[in-house]
């Protein structure tokens, strides 16, 4: 059977009786560890006891192919069930796979963690008609699922969190539920003795102020702000941020203005675009950010994109001052933002 994302951590939380096999895929390599460990610690508490626990990965398997079903058959000397962990698993194995499916051995739940494997993929595909074997998909958060990934995990800890702090949160947080785990960690042991989390706190742990800086240069280029330009580069160089970020920071943000561009030439509302970019356009951001997008079209976006990636390599390839060339292009963009080029 195939589990759909969105029921995923309900299944992994609960898993039926009689599944034996489960394969758990997807790009968000954090959420397939997560999801794996869910189902693994099911049927065993503990991940590390050796007697009941069988961790292995694709090179191994490769090397002795019975290697996967003599571990899922099996006795443990402790008693109890045990459980089989294959890792890193891809197309490859589908022949392996497909004979213990056929031919199940034992009663130990083995669980395959695997990357993003399409649809037809010759592994992904033989989980669909077996009754006790499970695709679990663990595609990428929505902003309603970090939302409610923060809240839930705050809550265990006998922690809230303000409404303007959770948006907040949420928006600095990208697509993988392993980085999101720790961020979320990080602000339980900054909150300690205290029940209530702040949009101070969360701008205090888990912002990056020269990240905010980097992006406030982006917003005034791409509005063609160049008071406000000339200022945000100031207090970067003043803080010894790196140029590479800087334009690193500048590159990710005129892509994501190409993206909201394109999208609206489709009929899309620029709205919607920038609800669905990974991470998200800050709230705090998102007047500019659309002001922007109405601004600029396709071709000058290109321009700008090529201005910068021109800056990058002078900064790596001359002895012209990075903080130099990286301002220059900036400030042409805004230029070209204003109207002026």
């Amino acid at each position: 059977m195939i589990v759909k994302s969105h029921e995923a951590d309900r299944y992994v939380s609960n898993p039926p009786k009689g599944l034996m096999i489960a394969l758990v895929y997807g790009p968000d390599a954090g959420l397939v560890q997560e999801r794996a460990e869910k189902l693994l610690k099911s049927v065993v508490p503990d991940l590390t006891d050796p007697f009941n626990v069988s961790d292995l990965n694709e090179a191994t398997v490769l090397e002795d192919p019975a290697r996967l079903a003599d571990e899922a058959a099996a006795i443990s000397m402790m008693g109890g069930r045990r459980v089989v962990r294959l890792r890193g698993a891809g197309n490859d194995l589908a022949d392996i796979v497909e004979s213990l499916l056929d031919d199940p051995k034992g009663d130990a739940l083995v669980v395959i963690e695997a990357g993003d494997l399409a649809k037809t993929g010759a592994l992904r595909k033989l989980f669909d008609d077996h009754k006790k074997a499970a695709a679990i998909q663990c595609y990428p958060d929505s902003v309603r699922d970090l939302g409610d990934v923060v809240r839930d995990a705050l809550r265990a800890e006998g922690i809230s969190i303000q409404p303007d702090a959770l948006e907040d949160a949420v928006s600095r947080l990208g697509s993988d539920r392993g980085v999101t785990r720790r961020e979320i960690e990080k602000l339980v042991l900054y909150m300690h003795g205290r029940k209530q989390v702040a949009l101070e706190d969360v701008r205090a742990i888990m912002g990056d102020e020269a990240e905010a800086r980097s992006e406030s240069a982006c917003d005034a280029a791409g509005s063609g702000d160049l008071a406000s330009l000339d200022r945000e580069l100031e207090r970067l160089w003043a803080s010894d941020t790196q140029p590479a970020q800087v334009l690193r920071s500048a590159m990710g943000h005129f892509q994501k203005l190409l993206q909201a561009r394109e999208s609206a030439a489709r009929g899309e509302s620029i709205d919607m675009v920038m609800k669905r970019l990974r991470p998200p356009v800050h709230f705090s951001r998102a007047t500019s950010f659309r002001n922007q997008a109405q601004r600029w079209n396709s071709d000058k976006l290109g321009e700008a994109l090529d201005m910068l990636l021109e800056a990058e390599v002078l900064s790596r390839t001359t002895a012209v001052p990075a903080e130099a060339v990286t301002g220059r292009a900036l400030m042409n963009i805004a230029a070209m933002a204003k109207g002026r080029m």
